[in-house]
């Protein structure tokens, strides 16, 4: 292994408003808390409360028996609790912070792999920009890359519920995949967005200037259904882009998304969580030619999240019904911006009653963007306090990306709508780990 540094690690709404950080577990694998605490891994979602309750609704593992209730130390532990009883109803209780990369990056590199070796190969001055890269080093970069998939996926079963225990509990650099599943509850974590180890390089990217490009999101639902997603922390952690060093005069970009909605996905319920210094933080759909599995899918909720910090995607739609309702969005003065709202091809976005926080200086126009035509609801939205029509705000401030005003639906699925003026006070207090 060359010596040059590796970039990985450096080595519903309840009834009584009792912090999270009152769960007491009992004896592993009896899932019985102390008297008087509450037990977030039997909750399930409250009828009404965003499409994650339509039909069915969603329980996760609440049904547990005591043999699938299980306490988790380790990434060994945590992926062997979601391999064992097939589709039997589960509690996984996270218990501190787990790491799936504790070994570093070096223990996923393939024999022979480079990365120095990598530069020289396919630095533009030698290999160009017309053509994407192969080769020796290449195929030890995908090699390695495949080794990390590996390692740091879990996939979630059917009808599972994961908790942290407390605070500060959660997941480190692992890829959480609720693939093809129906019912299933994350709450009270604690999710470092991974850090690829091994970007591809690809010269023809951003009109052939070359872009590094990364794979693995925190959470991924992906053709599933009846996900409920609460009170977590999502964010990239300990490694910022602004520590991610520049190769070819490109940020070497470690980092996808922070939770992704996609591939016919339906009926899920994002609230109360906290999603911080990332940059392309939600997407909901992910093709424009997707329509075969998305069109009349990709229906969510996202009500009272708190954004801080993050570029865009907050979230980026294709095709869904999505209804957005008191989340705050702040945007500091130091951060890069691009936009909060990303209107996509037969989206059908509902955002009303949101609270935003903008710096001096922050176009109130850019909070909303247009990528495909398609029309929008966004009423009794505040802008630092103060009503503002954001549709009209935006085709006033970019006329050459005019964006109907009408979504042509109305959401029912909503627990109590708070005044957007109290928004920041209600949410920045209670969203995220430890807040339910």
């Amino acid at each position: 292994m060359n010596a040059l540094k590796w970039h990985g690690h450096a080595t519903t709404r309840a009834a009584a408003l009792i912090g999270c950080t009152a769960l007491v577990l009992g004896v592993t694998g009896t899932g019985v808390a102390q008297a008087g605490s509450r037990d977030l891994g039997r909750e399930v979602l409250a009828a009404g409360d965003g499409w994650a309750s339509e039909g069915a609704g969603t329980t996760g593992g609440s049904a547990a028996d005591a043999e699938h209730v299980y306490t988790v130390t380790t990434w060994e532990e945590f992926r062997a609790a979601l391999k064992d009883g097939g589709d039997a109803p589960r509690i996984i209780r996270v218990k501190g912070m787990i790491d799936a990369v504790s070994q570093g990056c070096e223990a996923f590199a393939a024999e022979g792999y480079d990365f120095r070796q990598y530069l020289a190969d396919y630095d533009p001055a030698v290999w160009g920009n017309d053509t994407p890269v192969s080769g020796e080093q290449e195929d030890l970069r995908a090699a390695s890359a495949d080794n990390q998939d590996k390692a740091i996926k879990a996939a979630v079963p059917a009808n599972t519920t994961i908790v942290g225990v407390g605070k500060d509990s959660g997941i480190l650099g692992g890829s959480l995949q609720i693939k093809g599943v129906d019912n299933v509850i994350l709450r009270n974590l604690t999710i470092e967005a991974p850090l690829d180890c091994f970007p591809q390089w690809d010269p023809t990217d951003d009109d052939n200037t070359g872009a590094w490009n990364s794979e693995y999101d925190g959470v991924v639902v992906y053709g599933s259904t009846h996900v409920w997603i609460d009170h977590n922390t999502l964010t990239d952690g300990r490694h910022p882009d602004s520590s991610l060093p520049s190769y070819f005069g490109k940020t070497y970009q470690q980092h996808d998304g922070l939770l992704d909605i996609v591939r016919g996905a339906n009926h899920v319920t994002v609230s109360w969580n906290s999603f911080a210094d990332h940059d392309k933080t939600m997407l909901i759909g992910n093709s424009d030619s997707a329509a075969a599995t998305d069109a009349g899918k990709l229906k969510v909720t996202l009500h009272h999240n708190r954004f801080e910090g993050i570029v865009e995607r907050a979230p980026r739609v294709r095709f869904g019904q999505v209804d957005s309702y008191n989340n705050h969005f702040v945007v500091t003065k130091e951060q890069k911006f691009g936009y909060v709202f990303g209107i996509g091809i037969e989206s059908r976005l509902h955002a009303t009653h949101n609270a935003l926080t903008l710096a001096p200086g922050v176009s109130v126009g850019k909070v909303l963007k247009k990528w495909k035509e398609a029309p929008l609801t966004a009423e009794h939205n505040y802008v630092n306090g103060k009503p503002t029509d954001l549709i009209a705000v935006h085709n006033a401030e970019i006329p050459e990306e005019t964006l109907q005003s009408g979504a042509g639906w109305t959401p029912t699925l909503r627990t109590k709508v708070d005044r957007p003026q109290a928004v920041p006070g209600i949410v920045d207090r209670r969203a995220g780990a430890g807040g339910c």
